[in-house]
């Protein structure tokens, strides 16, 4: 910036020579007067104007803001704003630009009589080089002197991971706050933002990066991400905008989310004139009040660590311990199955009790051998188990050829070192525990939400107070099937149903889970929801008929042992569904729900209909 430029502020307050309409701040540098490239020259013109695009409200869609983005000239390679940024680059007029922008947003906010609040992006670069040069109180007069109000400001700070002083610029945003202007990040996500900036920074807005909410509601990865999003942003009282959102899947799944604002073309396109209210469509998606369908992981997670193992701090002993010192020692402990070899914290190896003390119990093994090292008894490849290792790593140790972890346990260590010991069984259990919870999440054979996902989506529902109807989908005679042909053919069954129920389901709107075995839960939205389930009924009663061998389908069914053991007949697998209208206000936890689905799942079943459909009133009246 030329000296020139660094008084402005002040010859423009004192000397009223010209005003902030008639000559930005930047048409005084000595670049821009004497540059020769192309952006120079549409500066130079002011043929760089502003469009205005909404920011709205992710619960009802009322307009919250616009953001104020710079255009060249219609029709030509710099209306582009990758273009303009480049030139600027090229040209070196990097701060003259953007300073340039941000007036001219400045300037026809003002002319527009707008009084809503305006986002305007300045780099945290350039804003603290014009705050250092120029003072608060000479910008605040600046801005005021267009007609925009301090208080309804946004700055949306860019580019900021490329400065260097961090406390200078927390430094000045304080002193910009201090004034009455709020301040955003923008683009957070992006791989160059930091949590250290958020912190210390403290905006009121953060703008998510639209790698995260594009397809958001296909990717469950990117759900996550933006839920832990919002658990910091509750930490630091900063509401969160979604940017890039440009379908009505994607809306509804912020909208349900609870992200309080959103922009992108879907909502509103960048325009010359503020809007009054969001597009159409968007505005349809914020009134309907039907719930989004929250993308799972489409596979069983079995996350989990060794640390949840009850580890045995068990000692240790060292590689010149004697057979006599290592039986004194297990006499001390007598509940040690094993005992570890440590070197230098190092364990190198394992002895295990029984086969050392079958040993040691033999006619003068005390006498020969009492003083020699014990090390000769030791399994030398000992099962090592890190403890920070995950439980589903070690499935591989379960199903290996060497199974001695069974009776001599492992070694858990940390970082390498000693720490203590466990037990086959305790390794068995935890795994399976592990397998269990994660179940419970996504169903490892159907990978379909499981119960937790389940409750939670009824949960949303009832709070939503959308009317919805649960479907509780069962097989009939599936034991016998199963019994029959085993459990291969069995899973195959399980399969099939899902398939089919996903085909008959719209994945926006209908929930489909799979509780266990064979059964499966359904969360209609969709109007035709009757007629979907009576599709399922049938295509399953089709298509089930081929899992049975040739004899099994002329007969219609087969010859098996019931649940008391009697042999008799059963009929071909068919599928019974019970189906509960859920009106608003009649339940208040997804317990309730689920209660009265089975119970309608068992009338199914007993009158021996393939879709059963009661009203929540019916069961109340029991």
């Amino acid at each position: 910036m030329t000296p020139e430029m660094a008084c402005y502020h002040a010859d423009l307050v004192q000397r009223n020579e010209v005003s902030a309409r008639s000559m930005p701040v930047v048409m005084r540098s000595t670049a821009v007067r004497r540059g020769r490239g192309p952006l120079a020259g549409l500066m130079r013109n002011k043929a760089l104007c502003p469009v205005f695009q909404p920011i709205a409200s992710l619960r009802d869609g009322a307009i919250y803001s616009h953001e104020a983005l710079i255009r060249g000239p219609q029709g030509t390679a710099f209306y582009a704003p990758d273009a303009l940024l480049a030139a600027a680059a090229w040209e070196r007029l990097n701060f003259e630009f953007e300073s340039l922008c941000v007036m001219t947003a400045f300037e026809c906010w003002g002319e527009l009589g707008e009084t809503g609040r305006l986002f305007v992006n300045v780099s945290a670069q350039v804003l603290v080089q014009i705050l250092k040069q120029c003072g608060r109180d000479a910008l605040m007069e600046l801005v005021s002197s267009f007609g925009v109000l301090p208080r309804r400001l946004v700055l949306e700070i860019t580019e900021y991971e490329r400065v260097s002083d961090m406390d200078e610029l927390a430094r000045v945003v304080r002193e910009i706050r201090s004034a009455g202007v709020s301040l955003a990040l923008d683009d957070f996500g992006d791989g160059r933002s930091s949590l250290r900036l958020w912190s210390q920074l403290r905006p009121e807005i953060v703008k998510i990066d639209k790698y995260f909410t594009k397809d958001i509601s296909q990717h469950a990865d990117k759900l996550k991400t933006i839920q832990a999003l919002q658990q910091i942003a509750a930490i630091f009282d900063t509401a969160l905008v979604a940017e890039g959102i440009e379908t009505e899947d994607d809306l509804r799944v912020l909208r349900d989310l609870g992200i309080a604002y959103g922009q992108g073309y879907l909502l509103g396109r960048p325009a010359s004139s503020p809007r009054e209210q969001i597009e159409p469509r968007a505005l349809d998606v914020m009134q309907d009040r039907r719930v989004a369908v929250f993308p799972e992981l489409r596979r069983a997670s079995h996350t989990g660590y060794s640390s949840r193992l009850a580890v045995i701090e068990a000692p240790a002993i060292g590689l010149s311990t004697t057979n006599d010192e290592l039986a004194t020692l297990f006499a001390a402990h007598a509940d040690l199955h094993a005992v570890a070899i440590v070197d230098s914290a190092r364990p190198v190896g394992i002895v295990n009790r029984a086969r050392f003390m079958n040993e040691y119990g033999k006619l003068y093994y005390r006498e020969v051998s009492g003083r020699k090292p014990c090390i000769v008894h030791a399994n030398l490849e000992p099962r090592l188990i890190e403890r920070e290792h995950n439980v589903d790593e070690l499935i591989g140790i379960l199903t290996s050829d060497d199974q001695r972890y069974l009776s001599d346990g492992f070694i858990v260590t940390d970082n390498g070192r000693y720490e203590g010991l466990g037990t086959g069984e305790q390794l068995v259990r935890s795994v399976t525990e592990t397998r269990i919870e994660a179940a419970r999440h996504a169903n490892p054979l159907t990978f379909l939400p499981g119960n937790i996902p389940i409750s939670q989506h009824v949960e949303r529902l009832l709070r939503s107070g959308v009317e919805f109807v649960a479907c509780y989908a069962d097989l009939n005679n599936f034991k016998p099937f199963n019994d029959r042909y085993g459990y291969w053919r069995g899973d195959e069954m399980i399969r099939l149903v899902a398939s089919i129920a996903q085909a008959h389901c719209d994945p926006q709107c209908d929930f489909l889970g799979h509780v266990g075995g064979d059964d499966f839960i359904i969360l209609y939205q969709s109007a035709n929801w009757q007629l979907q389930c009576q599709q399922i009924v049938a295509e399953f009663a089709k298509r089930a008929v081929e899992l049975f061998d040739m004899p099994a389908r002329q007969a219609g069914g087969i010859q098996a042992e019931d649940r008391h053991g009697i042999s008799r007949f059963f009929p071909l697998t068919t599928i019974s569904i019970g189906a509960v209208k859920i009106y608003r206000d009649e339940y208040v936890n997804a317990e309730q729900v689920a209660s009265v689905a089975a119970r309608a799942k068992h009338d199914a079943k007993t009158h021996g209909e393939g879709l059963l459909v009661r009203d929540a009133l019916d069961f109340s009246l029991r």
